[in-house]
């Protein structure tokens, strides 16, 4: 009870966020932009040319689609920071924790309510996909559940991964470090990487950086039947269960340090 109540006071002040606001505004700008060259496409597609326009009209909303999840990325870890620091650097935390609340349900608080925004975030995002196929006349063939889990499960990685980071730095910091996280695990899931002669120098890296490339949705993203990747529940069942124990394993971390953290205001 105690950790859901802080969840829904988290998720109500995530909701009245200015900056958070703000750059949804932003984002809400660049996507209507993006949307333009759908119109266009749809427009001028005629039955000569519909083969040719439909792998463009595909290519478009893999593109919007792709710059969409990578902002809910960021704005996972920011939130995850931000949520814990903006506490910390009030003080208003040393009122919450001398109540009987233990740290680690204040910090499953916090992630839960993170956890609540990113679902906002991915179904919003579930609802401009397949919008964003019917304004270019086609249509997703992927399952909804797939295309909400899997975004779920990365947030789930980002967000714990920057509330561990925000224990000991500045949240801006972690936020950057979560981001360079990212970046060198999708070049360690190139096949530049893999297939280069400096292989065994990158091989450390894979003990220690997550594979989000495993848990990316862009690769379910299909949109024609021809296209869609046929996967067994035992792949979802495994790929999402790494995922999940990645973000389990980050979290304990961020509790432990958490424990040991010093409230006072610096």
């Amino acid at each position: 009870m105690k950790i859901w109540t802080i969840a829904r006071n988290t998720l109500s002040s995530f909701l009245r966020d200015r900056v958070i606001i703000l750059l949804f505004c932003g984002f809400l700008c660049i996507v209507l932009l993006m949307m333009t060259p759908l119109w266009a496409a749809r427009a001028m597609t005629t039955v000569e040319n519909k083969q040719v326009m439909q792998s463009t009209v595909n290519g478009m909303v893999s593109a919007i689609m792709g710059f969409v999840s990578g902002c809910g990325s960021l704005l996972a870890a920011w939130s995850a920071a931000d949520s814990v620091a903006t506490e910390m650097k009030s003080g208003t935390i040393l009122a919450v924790v001398a109540r009987p609340l233990n740290r680690w349900e204040f910090l499953a608080g916090k992630y839960l309510g993170v956890l609540l925004l990113m679902l906002i975030y991915t179904l919003s995002m579930l609802g401009l996909s397949f919008f964003l196929a019917w304004l270019g006349g086609e249509r997703i063939q992927a399952s909804p559940w797939i295309l909400v889990v899997y975004p779920m499960v990365r947030y789930s990685l980002y967000a714990a991964i920057s509330m561990l980071l925000v224990t000991f730095m500045h949240p801006v910091a972690a936020v950057g470090l979560v981001i360079v996280t990212s970046v060198v695990s999708s070049l360690l899931s190139s096949n530049y990487v893999l297939t280069s002669a400096h292989a065994n120098v990158w091989r450390p890296f894979y003990y220690v950086f997550p594979s989000l490339g495993f848990i990316s949705e862009d690769k379910f993203l299909a949109l024609t039947k021809a296209s869609l990747v046929s996967t067994s529940a035992v792949e979802h069942l495994t790929v999402l269960g790494y995922g999940l124990d990645y973000a389990l394993v980050f979290f304990l971390l961020a509790v432990w340090s958490f424990h040991y953290r010093n409230l006072k205001r610096d």
